[in-house]
């Protein structure tokens, strides 16, 4: 879902950041966690281009263009469809580099290079490895690497890798203007790597979870497209462990009438009663069951099969319902005391984990959230803005009743809300699907018709 780049002049340590940020992240519910690096030594793209900066016998505008098209290939071919699967992508160097290296010390020009990769992946945050260039110098020439491969480059002197370090400062600090697309990265740095590794590994721990908590929407997937992937992969997990090995794949009980015979309305009614907000807030727990985590932690609850331990439910969240784990362990704990969940036994010898269950009377408003989860925020801000009123105006106050009359934003979470019950399907049996507001406000607010 992101795509995180380490950019920093030769012998700076940017390899060994990205190893450390492979690492870091893993900690993280991301369906996988990728490390890649340009230009790439197993493509024929790569190759040429690394050649080109080996013996240096290219123009700067050859050198950019072998690049760039390694970078394009790399973009489209391996990077993004890893993307729109939820996983992260750690890029040792990314387009950052060849701005600095052709752009600027090549002298071609930035928007030259721009213009070159302009539909290549944008890196939504860029980490910048800083480093004294005679400090940096000496890890080249004593490092393993270029001692038995010969790797040696061009512009692996001191004299020239001063100018690239003062071009990383100039353009990533902001005094050169990055034109579009690649002006939307989130820099960090300069990341002065002339200590310990734990140290480095400490700065690289807390700008993670900066960058993390702000909850950035991704810049080469939608993050709603790729949340529907998960819950995809979560439903059929449920599907294949709800059948006879050979049956055929069909909606089980726990896909079709999760609503109960109930309106979306009533069960948001019923869940804003059932919640104890006093209890609530002594436990540091959300005041209201609207809260980002606990749609995070129910919904995700009411697709897993069977028990669920804690390590299952948090890597199971994935990139847009993350949750700390600590405030999962917290929320989970407080919701087994007001009976939201159930404690099971763990019937695998030997293992002490806790594992639990939603309970049936919560599954309703729990998948709710999750077929509503474009939608979430301003749920809540409504019930902020409108503490007495009833839940079912909910719906018609937020989008009105004519999809015609909808800004664009809102039409395009309409569609999403369809495509999520596409997965989830509409919750009670022989119901088709709401596809529009005037057809989702009558879901949202009316018992379905006696079959």
């Amino acid at each position: 879902m992101y795509l995180i780049s380490v950019e920093g002049g030769d012998g700076s340590g940017k390899g060994e950041a990205a190893r450390i940020l492979a690492e870091l992240l893993s900690e993280y519910p991301f369906p996988d966690v990728i490390s890649t690096h340009e230009p790439r030594r197993q493509s024929e793209l790569g190759k040429l281009a690394l050649s080109a900066v080996k013996h240096g016998k290219k123009t700067p505008l050859e050198e950019a263009g072998l690049f760039a098209a390694d970078r394009l290939d790399h973009s489209h071919t391996f990077i993004l469809p890893h993307l729109g699967q939820g996983s992260v992508v750690v890029s040792d160097r990314n387009v950052h580099s060849s701005l600095i290296y052709q752009g600027v010390v090549g002298e071609l020009g930035i928007d030259q290079v721009v213009k070159m990769n302009a539909a290549a992946m944008i890196p939504d945050i860029v980490f910048w490895i800083d480093c004294d260039p005679e400090k940096a110098m000496k890890r080249i020439q004593t490092g393993t690497l270029r001692m038995t491969s010969g790797k040696q480059e061009y512009f692996e002197t001191t004299e020239i890798q001063k100018k690239i370090r003062r071009g990383f400062h100039e353009l990533l600090s902001g005094e050169i203007r990055v034109p579009a697309p690649f002006d939307k990265c989130q820099i960090v740095g300069p990341i002065l790597n002339e200590g310990g590794l734990d140290e480095l590994k400490s700065c690289l721990r807390e700008e993670l979870r900066r960058f993390f908590n702000k909850r950035s929407e991704p810049l080469n997937v939608s993050s709603d497209e790729v949340d529907r992937v998960l819950l995809s992969k979560l439903v059929e997990s449920v599907q294949r462990q709800t059948r006879l090995p050979g049956a055929p794949m069909e909606k089980t009980e726990i896909h079709t009438d999760w609503l109960s015979g109930q309106s979306p309305s009533w069960w948001f009614d019923h869940a804003e009663i059932r919640w104890n907000t006093e209890s609530a807030k002594e436990n540091d727990v959300p005041a209201t069951p609207f809260a980002h985590s606990c749609w995070s932690v129910l919904g995700t609850l009411s697709l897993m099969g069977g028990s669920c331990e804690i390590p299952r439910l948090y890597t199971s969240f994935g990139p847009s319902r993350m949750v700390t784990k600590r405030h999962t362990q917290r929320l989970v704990k407080w919701l087994v005391e007001e009976n939201w969940i159930h404690k099971q036994q763990s019937h695998v010898p030997f293992v002490d984990a806790q594992v639990f269950k939603l309970r049936d009377d919560t599954v309703g408003y729990s998948r709710l959230t999750l077929a509503l989860w474009p939608a979430r925020q301003l749920f809540s801000a409504w019930r902020r803005a409108n503490p007495e009123s009833d839940w079912s105006l909910a719906f018609g106050s937020i989008f009105g009743t004519s999809t015609s009359e909808l800004p664009p934003s809102q039409q395009k979470m309409i569609q999403q809300i369809s495509l999520r019950l596409e997965i989830l399907t509409s919750g009670h049996t022989g119901c088709p699907v709401p596809n529009n507001v005037e057809e989702m406000n009558v879901w949202w607010s009316m018992e379905p018709p006696s079959l």
